[in-house]
């Protein structure tokens, strides 16, 4: 009876010791993981299919289902950036009920938001800047990431603010003293160390939160801070100015063709900083809306089609009142050198030209916004620009 009963007991233990390892359905590890699993079987991994979201499917909850169904996570960045504020407009435009539900993401930003593509569970669209593909291939030396982070759009351009002490009049001046790169992961420190690199200027580098970075500089603890981001922004519109404190002009040359484009700072820009009539020169480089490249027999690669016709579709309203100024400038069709741009968003830009018959209303269109010039002489930029006004004005007319 005895011997029955140890037995028994030991059964159960082994049961016991078996069942965590046939129960484990979700495997250790990041988006680099799930990236390979996919190449090799060509399906999406077992742990992003929507019944391993969640609870188990025998015991899931319908309500939880349908919540998830369509939700697409979008990276933005710190708060005091200006890529969180892109990604609030998304949600408020985009959100459509169970339909699709886009979910703003505070994050490092740019550098940082590229990580989170390649390796965070429930990360499909980020913000991130031009030349941010180009540092994962040539110092992070990620196999393949032209194929595995492409973009959707341009977006708007991302002004290089350096702003220094009294002392401290040019780029030259700041050679071994400590300059702040924002934290880890931000523009600012990729963008922002390019400069003094390509200049040749060799700074102490501090990283810590601009905020209090510029505290900072009032006791001459950090002679400059780096920020890049799209003007104006917050952290300098509300900054209390401290005398003799100024942004310094970064001149554009050949050493940044290859990203970056001139602009400049003005008063109208930061009128607490910079005295009515001046301007500070400066580079800008290119934000853009990039996209984890998901196979088109996963279910994230569903969600994220979702999101890119949402986007196409009600672009239009992005470029109104109340939403961020600069979605004016952005040209959905427009190139970023050095990435690809993914199928879906190609796709839908290929439908919006191929058809004769919608071209001849756009020229239509033009012929009403651009008067007495004609549409033929209009920039290619400008009729970019208003295709999506366009869009709206198709919809009421009577052909």
């Amino acid at each position: 009876m005895k011997y029955t009963i140890r037995c028994l007991v030991g059964l159960a233990l082994l049961g016991l010791f078996l069942q965590p390892c046939a129960a484990q359905d979700v495997p250790q590890g990041g988006r680099s993981t799930a990236f390979s699993e996919t190449q090799r079987s060509g399906r999406s991994p077992t742990w992003l299919r929507p019944q391993q979201l969640g609870k188990p499917a025998s015991t899931s909850d319908p309500l939880k289902d349908d919540a998830n169904l369509w939700t697409v996570g979008v990276a933005g960045g710190l708060l005091e950036g200006t890529f969180i504020r892109y990604v609030a407009d998304l949600a408020k435009v985009l959100d459509d009920g169970k339909n699709l539900r886009v979910i703003p993401m505070v994050t490092y930003g740019a550098v940082g938001n590229v990580t989170d593509l390649l390796n965070l569970r429930g990360v499909d669209v980020a913000i991130t800047q031009a030349d941010v593909l180009d540092h994962f291939r040539r110092e992070v030396k990620i196999p393949d990431i032209e194929n595995k982070i492409q973009y959707i759009s341009p977006l708007f351009l991302a002004e290089v603010h350096i702003y220094g002490r009294e002392e401290f009049k040019t780029l030259k001046d700041l050679a071994g003293r400590k300059v702040a790169f924002n934290t880890p992961g931000s523009a600012a420190n990729l963008t922002g160390q390019v400069v003094f690199q390509r200049l040749g200027v060799q700074v102490e580098p501090v990283f810590m939160n601009n905020a209090i970075a510029l505290e900072k500089m009032r006791s001459g603890e950090v002679s400059a801070v780096v920020h890049v981001v799209g003007k104006p922004n917050d952290l300098f519109a509300r900054f209390k100015p401290q005398p003799g404190f100024h942004f310094i002009p970064v001149e554009y040359g050949p050493q940044f063709e290859d990203y970056y484009v001139p602009a400049a700072l003005e008063a109208a820009d930061y009128p607490n900083l910079i005295r009515t009539g001046e301007t500070v020169s400066t580079i800008a480089v290119p934000a853009v809306l990039a996209v984890f490249n998901w196979p088109k027999t996963s279910d994230r690669y569903r969600r994220v089609s979702r999101f890119v016709e949402a986007y196409f579709t009600k672009f239009d309203q992005l470029q109104q009142p109340p939403f961020q100024p600069k979605w004016r400038e952005i040209n959905l069709a427009g190139k970023v050198p050095g990435w690809t741009r993914y199928r879906v968003a190609e796709e839908l830009l290929a439908k919006m030209t191929a058809d004769p018959q919608v071209k001849v209303h756009f020229d239509a269109f033009l012929d009403t916004r651009a008067g007495a010039r004609g549409h033929g002489t209009l920039p290619n930029s400008e009729r970019e620009a208003l295709f999506k006004q366009f869009l709206e004005w198709q919809k009421s007319a009577d052909w």
